[in-house]
């Protein structure tokens, strides 16, 4: 397992999630031989280039086929490997999909999926490579855990529960190099447990991935107003920390913010919960609105998603106000 100290961190954080999760996997690749991983002609993007060179023999350059590379890590599952298979999120997800649901869902084989450049990272490459839509894809699929680390620190310890963790498992990578830190030092990650951030009572904000920096930031904004809001990273999508949830039932707003589509992500597991409780707060969901935004600049795409924390801030009170 890598060291958390603060020099590694901030190195981390200026090679983004993707190289991050490189650098993790060659280094759990040299204490755990079982570790092969496979990449849709991504090899470099994926942070894996050092891995490929260094482990020639557990690489497997998949080609532009997902369908074709989930089968495959399968079959290298049910041989005993522990296969980390890579592409850009709305690859794995969707043009994968009957594989992901048959190999992994159903037959439950020991298979990670990294999904890459999730939410609108890609920018300029516009709609055909943003990953708008895999949380609700991987979601309605059963036996999948699926997990949104918050920054790169929180992508070294994700990577190790994900290799830990029995079963198959989609890792949704957010954001680009130089990322925001939000963990400066090491922490407790358990799957299915959510880290609760911030205190406050007047609003619970529950974030996940990329947008867990940008919650804290809106919940600072907030202060400024006089408006107390507690954040919880929810880096477990599934299965969600109910308990979490039911602590903040007396909270009178409940906002989840995601890099995701604002339909059948985060803000929906959290719905599907609250549905039949009769005891719970007003929810507001925050995520990228229906629709293929026009691409641009990364930073550009977020702010036309209104995933500022300004922004986002600015929603949250014209709510309350309502």
């Amino acid at each position: 397992m890598l060291t958390i100290k603060p020099a590694t961190v901030r190195s981390w954080s200026m090679l983004g999630s993707r190289g991050t999760f490189g650098i993790t996997l060659l280094d759990l690749a040299e204490h755990h031989p079982e570790v092969v991983a496979l990449s849709g002609d991504l090899c470099k993007s994926s942070g894996l280039d050092r891995f490929a060179v260094s482990y020639p023999d557990r690489f497997f350059n998949a080609g532009i086929a997902e369908q074709n590379m989930v089968g495959v890590a399968a079959g290298l599952a049910a041989g005993g490997c522990i296969p980390f298979v890579t592409s850009f999120a709305n690859f794995l997800t969707f043009r994968a999909a009957e594989q992901v649901r048959l190999n992994l869902g159903y037959m439950q084989q020991n298979v990670k999926l990294v999904g890459l450049a999730s939410g609108l990272a890609t920018g300029m490459f516009g709609a055909t490579h943003h990953g708008i839509e895999d949380l609700a894809a991987m979601r309605a699929v059963s036996n999948i855990t699926i997990l949104s680390p918050a920054d790169c620190t929180a992508t070294v310890k994700m990577t190790e529960a994900a290799l830990n963790h029995c079963g198959p498992v989609y890792l949704r990578l957010t954001g680009n190099m130089r990322a925001p830190i939000v963990y400066k030092e090491d922490f407790v990650l358990k799957i299915g447990r959510a880290n609760i951030l911030r205190e406050g009572k007047a609003v619970g904000i529950v974030a996940t991935g990329s947008m867990v920096h940008v919650a804290l930031q809106a919940a600072d904004l907030l202060a400024e107003k006089g408006i107390s809001a507690r954040v919880v990273d929810m880096h477990t999508i599934k299965p969600l920390d109910y308990a979490v949830l039911d602590e903040m039932s007396d909270i009178p707003l409940l906002v989840t913010v995601e890099e995701h589509s604002e339909t059948g992500g985060l803000g929906s597991a959290v719905a599907e919960y609250l549905a039949d409780k009769t005891h719970k707060p007003v929810q507001l969901i925050v995520g990228i609105p229906q629709g293929y935004p026009h691409a641009g600049d990364y930073a550009w795409m977020l702010e036309q998603a209104g995933l500022t924390a300004t922004q986002i801030s600015d929603r949250v009170l014209t709510f309350m106000r309502r």
